[in-house]
């Protein structure tokens, strides 16, 4: 195999909204990294596939990569850095001896067809020591002062090109390059630019865009034939007070405070959040699945009830895309842990889950002290359907 391939795969989806790194959100039932993949099925080199990971993620992507891949080509997996280029290099210092062509691509253009791998590797082959796939401008470009927010006149687009990968080198080239210039840039080719090489450019195409935002992961979606099919659910719940119980709520202890009645903890905030997720997802109720007719759930922590209904939701296929939910209580002082658990939720439900709490003024057995009462709003998606 002379020919490798380093899919870098080592982006955290933070602009994404996501809650694991970029490479490893779903689209359509595969994994952005899994469609990256596929597309090399369809080249027609053996090739090395070097996939760049977060290190905690290494595991995972061996065991995605192996899937996905098909079994000419040999597939390694290494741990990325603190930036892309760093993340490059640790791609680089894993070639194989015979290797003497390398193919740079970003999990994030996951859908980049086969065809632009092709083009670069013909260039490549044809005598070319930098390519890159580029596509034309088709938006008036204007500079902009971000301070001020006053705009210039528009640059002449006719001159420039919105770049793409995979970027091809040849190995001398590019690992060269990374040597002499170990700074962060945006991408390999202004590497390669830095150390005094020409780059040439191929045509790139408009399904390798880069998904960065959520909305480019509705785009990815659409052209998959994968539109989401969104669903809402709203749910209630109220329980009163109980002096001799310990308040559990959100998932967290609250010592010293009168605890809620109910047939396990009493956690009204994961009872109501689980109930509105049953709901979107059309999967029953919290009092029909674990009611008072299932005793071997009298006392069980609401966690129990939470790991439930996210495993019914993701058997049935629905992803999470948000919760939201709004306590009505005087007591206790719920602002103080607010973003303690609306953090320790999203971790737990892998979405953005947002708890707030309020009075009611007076009114009302919540306004009288005699117990708690929770809305839910929660939002999910099913694709493919």
């Amino acid at each position: 195999m002379t020919i490798s391939v380093i899919v870098v795969a080592a982006g955290s989806g933070e602009r994404l909204g996501a809650t694991r790194p970029k490479a490893f959100v779903d689209i359509a039932g595969k994994t952005l990294l899994e469609h990256a993949l596929s597309a090399l099925n369809d080249v027609a080199h053996d090739m090395q596939v070097i996939i760049v990971a977060p290190a905690p993620w290494v595991g995972a992507a061996e065991d995605l990569g192996r899937a996905a891949v098909s079994p000419r080509h040999a597939v390694v997996v290494v741990s990325g850095g603190a930036t892309r280029s760093d993340s490059v290099r640790a791609g680089l210092g894993v070639l194989a001896d015979d290797v003497t062509t390398v193919l740079i691509h970003d999990a994030a253009r996951a859908l980049c067809p086969p065809e632009v791998f092709t083009r670069v590797i013909d260039a490549l082959t044809a005598g070319a020591q930098a390519v890159i796939p580029t596509i034309d401008v088709v938006d008036t470009l204007s500079p902009i002062d971000h301070t001020t927010g006053v705009t210039g006149f528009a640059v002449d687009r006719s001159a420039l090109s919105i770049v793409q990968t995979p970027q091809g080198f040849s190995r001398k080239v590019i690992s060269d390059a990374h040597t002499a210039h170990p700074e962060n840039a945006t991408d390999d080719a202004e590497i390669a630019r830095m150390a005094g090489h020409n780059v040439m450019s191929v045509p790139g195409d408009l399904r390798a865009f880069k998904i960065t935002h959520p909305a480019d992961l509705e785009r990815a979606r659409l052209l998959l034939g994968q539109a989401e099919d969104l669903r809402v659910g709203i749910a209630a719940d109220v329980h009163a007070y109980d002096d001799h119980t310990p308040l559990v709520l959100g998932g967290v202890a609250w010592p010293g405070e009168p605890g809620l009645s109910g047939h396990s903890d009493g956690d009204i905030v994961l009872h109501v959040i689980c109930d509105a997720l049953l709901q979107a997802a059309s999967l029953g109720d919290m009092g029909t699945l674990f009611g008072v007719s299932r005793p071997e759930f009298d006392g069980a922590n609401s966690r129990v009830f939470v790991d439930n209904v996210l495993q019914r939701l993701a058997e049935d296929g629905f992803t999470i895309r948000s919760v939201s939910c709004q306590l009505v209580a005087n007591t206790p002082r719920f602002a103080g842990r607010r973003e303690e658990i609306s953090g320790l939720l999203t971790d737990i439900v892998g979405a953005p889950v947002h708890v707030a709490s309020t009075t009611s003024d007076g009114l009302g057995f919540t306004g009288r002290g005699e117990g708690m009462a929770a809305f839910a709003v929660a939002l999910v998606a099913r694709h493919g359907s």
